[in-house]
């Protein structure tokens, strides 16, 4: 039985929502890493802070853990993880979904209160961070989850009806008990 699931992927991909869904089917908390990372005004907190704040959030028996922040979290969910699902979500459905949000500006269940995003210099970079991520972050993050979660197995999700499918396949997993 799947407790302990790690969602990675782009930002926009899909990755809260993916976690929400599997959290509400298999009764698992779900761990939204934007949340324990960034502040108010999206400061930043201290390094050990976020690494307290992840453990605490993946210390119990089942969770659902979003986010990718591997150089500072992959050794403290990785080896607890029963399952890594990887969002292979297109780069303009990615950037398209996270101007949509932005110019919406609704409160996000991932993000904690205080933190909107803006058109300004950062916000510019973060576009350019998910048309990039790709070729420049996703290598990083499959490497580094090959060394510290070898023997975790990996699903790779693409487009509506795969997630579809593997959602309906934790319901039947659930239903049979294994």
């Amino acid at each position: 039985m799947m407790q302990r699931i790690v969602i990675l992927g782009n930002a926009g991909s899909g990755k809260s929502t993916l976690a929400r869904q599997i959290g509400e089917r298999l009764h698992l908390p779900v761990v939204h890493l934007d949340k324990l990372f960034w502040g108010p005004g999206w400061s930043k907190p201290e390094p050990e802070v976020f690494r307290a704040r992840v453990g605490a959030a993946v210390a119990g028996a089942g969770w659902v853990c979003e986010g990718n922040y591997y150089r500072q979290t992959f050794d403290l969910r990785l080896p607890r993880a029963d399952l890594v699902v990887w969002l292979n979500t297109p780069r303009t459905t990615c950037l398209r979904r996270v101007v949509l949000r932005s110019v919406l500006n609704r409160p996000r269940p991932d993000l904690p209160a205080g933190c909107t995003e803006h058109l300004n210099a950062e916000y510019l970079s973060f576009l350019r961070y998910i048309w990039n991520f790709d070729r420049g972050s996703r290598p990083a993050i499959e490497a580094e989850r090959a060394i510290r979660g070898p023997l975790v197995p990996v699903v790779n999700l693409r487009g509506a009806r795969q997630i579809t499918e593997f959602l309906d396949s934790l319901a039947r997993r659930q239903s049979y008990g294994s």
